[in-house]
């Protein structure tokens, strides 16, 4: 087990917090709610208090972080400390970024420990409107001698490391010590300072992201952008060397949320002159012209490819890309033409909705999106749509990959759409969006449904309270937004407010969770489902379930059991799914709410196929 958080990113924290505090583009773009921020500072408090207890659960799901303020609004901070890791020395100013003849952007930083030159191959894709950051390499080349910039950039393009980069709009990074005596002298720790300057931010450009504390009010520093958990070592001769002493263990350092193993995913050694020490047997490794006898210390590895000669681009699709070292092990990304299947970039120009914060000044802006289904699928008959949202700071490929979206439509065959930055999508622009899918791909216009994440969570019930009749079924995850006062969206007493259309729908989240995902944890949780409850018509009466009593309640978690209880064991994290399963006053069962016992703030790929065999039972026809 690895030990993960001491402490999370507050980004996280805000944007799935169901309070006024939680929304971070709109605290960025409407500062004046720090009022609401401060008034709530206590909750916050209780928040990390809460969170202490669950620093070593691997498997929280949260990634990245938004812009919170203009930087003019920020202190400035030079340079901060975490456990684990050493000191983060982040680059303060802007790097000096340069446009080559080829259209790349480069630039070159140097660090206490390190210097590295960043080669952002161009490519034609639109990495702001559909964001690849969470399955791009971090293509980090350990130089055998510290390069010019003509020699790197030449050795990228010759080796193909640029085009693999320019197919993810990611870069291609050279590293070099600069320490006296190079890689023989360099310690292990400069692995953990190269990590520690890299992070996984969904806003960027030319290769660097900007991170500004919240919380603090501080501006962090300008970070390379990477994937830090896909991070790939190219290494030669020396640096190769360092690579096989120093790096095939288990390594531990900034993390994407805090201190956390930070362990490479693959390691590529080329021309080695010592014999590698390989502790860590599920490192991928890329043995390059090394010796028979070098080769063999590599026999018990899970994942080996030994070669004459490395062959960059070939190797990247046949061994490098399948592998992610995601929370401390190894995980294989899916080869989709393997599967039969189509992963599809897309996008959509909207009218911008009133409610729009962000885009209100334009009249109209694009929405991407990323689709997967099984290959034709769509050919003959139309096929059941699952829109996705995800987690606030996160990306799209977030939900479909860490919830594991991409695999239940294979099974289930239907077609799973996740829309891109969705938090500057309302609802009715979400609606344009699917008018647009029904028009590029064969659907089947009576079974629509919609699931999301923490934030996704949120617009999921956007959809069920202002678009009710698009839907056959729901599925919102670990957010219980408060439909009394809602920051986010309607609110009770609202025009428009849907108070009388019943919609299939399995709601889910942890038991453990510090935040408000189910009654239990908060009024405004319980709240939410009396929402539900009257909405649905559930023959069970909520109304006398009161938050002050729920001591006495008969159902510690919601209030109420079902007319039905169900347990379902999840082997793969040994954990119980309970879902209670309510009847309407016309007999059918159409609201499942479930709890995940050992949950802390997740979307696991458990529930999420449970909820799909759930809803995709009914369809506009029957539900």
């Amino acid at each position: 087990m690895s030990t993960i958080f001491l402490f999370l990113f507050t980004a996280k924290i805000l944007v799935s917090f169901p309070v006024k505090i939680a929304f971070p583009y709109l605290l960025n773009r409407e500062i004046h709610k720090i009022a609401i921020f401060r008034q709530y500072s206590a909750h916050i408090a209780l928040l990390f208090k809460s969170f202490s207890a669950y620093i070593h659960d691997r498997s929280i799901y949260w990634g990245g972080q938004k812009h919170f303020f203009a930087r003019k609004q920020l202190r400035v901070s030079q340079n901060y400390s975490f456990s684990g890791g050493g000191t983060i020395m982040a680059m303060m100013t802007t790097p000096a970024v340069k446009t080559l003849a080829n259209g790349a952007k480069y630039w070159e930083h140097t660090y206490d420990s390190f210097f590295v030159k960043t080669y952002v191959p161009a490519n034609d894709l639109d990495g702001q409107i559909n964001n690849y950051s969470f399955r791009a390499p971090l293509l980090l080349v350990f130089e055998e001698e510290h390069m010019s910039e003509e020699d790197a950039v030449r050795f990228a393009e010759r080796t193909g490391l640029a085009k693999i980069a320019a197919s993810y709009d990611t870069s291609v990074l050279f590293i070099y010590p600069t320490c006296e005596g190079g890689w023989d002298k360099a310690q292990q720790s400069l692995y953990a300072d190269i990590i520690s300057e890299i992070k996984m931010i969904v806003e960027y450009e030319d290769g660097f992201v900007t991170n500004n504390d919240f919380f603090t009010r501080t501006f962090k520093g300008y970070f390379i952008r990477g994937a830090i958990f896909r991070a790939d070592i190219y290494s030669y001769g020396k640096s190769a060397d360092y690579v096989a002493g120093n790096l095939l263990t288990t390594l531990n350092g900034e993390y994407l949320w805090g201190p956390g193993e930070i362990t490479p995913a693959m390691c590529s050694m080329e021309g080695l002159s010592v014999k590698p020490v390989v502790d860590r047997k599920d490192i991928a490794i890329l043995s390059a012209g090394n010796s028979p006898e070098i080769n063999e210390a590599f026999k018990d590895s899970k994942h080996l490819l030994i070669k004459d000669k490395a062959e960059y681009e070939a190797d990247f699709k046949a061994f490098v890309r399948k592998f992610k070292m995601w929370c401390g092990h190894i995980e294989y990304e899916p080869d989709f033409e393997e599967l039969g299947m189509t992963e599809d970039a897309g996008c959509v120009e909207v009218t911008t909705s009133p409610r729009n914060i962000r885009y209100k000044d334009q009249p109209t802006h694009k929405v991407g999106y990323f689709a997967y289904y099984n290959d034709h699928i769509m050919d003959t008959s139309p096929a059941p749509l699952v829109v996705g949202f995800h987690g606030g700071g996160d990306s799209s490929m977030y939900l479909t990959y860490v919830a594991g979206w991409w695999e239940i439509c294979h099974r289930y065959n239907f077609l799973f759409v996740s829309i891109e930055n969705h938090m500057d999508v309302p609802a009715s622009e979400a609606i344009q969006v699917i008018e647009h899918l029904k028009k590029r791909y064969n659907i089947d216009a009576k079974r629509i449904y919609a699931t999301g994440f923490s934030m996704g969570s949120g617009k999921t019930w956007d959809m069920y309270q202002e678009y009710p009749d698009v839907f056959a079924g729901l599925m919102p995850a670990s957010a219980l937004f408060p439909i009394k006062d809602n920051p986010f969206g309607l609110s009770l007493g609202d025009q428009g407010l849907n108070m009388n259309v019943s919609v299939p729908i399995f709601y889910s989240g942890g038991e453990r969770s510090p935040l408000v995902e189910l009654p239990k944890h908060g009024e405004s949780g319980l709240d939410r489902i009396k929402y539900l409850a009257k909405v649905n018509k559930l023959e069970k009466n909520f109304e006398n379930i009161s938050f002050e009593n729920k001591d006495d309640w008969e159902n510690p978690v919601y209030g109420i059991y079902g007319d039905e209880v169900e347990k379902v064991h999840d082997e793969s994290r040994g954990s119980t799914l309970t879902v209670n399963y309510f009847k309407s006053t016309d007999g059918v069962v159409r609201t499942a709410l479930a709890s995940i016992n050992d949950q802390i703030h997740e979307c696991r790929h458990h529930t999420c196929e449970n909820a799909w065999k759930f809803v995709s039972k009914f369809s506009l026809d029957n539900k």
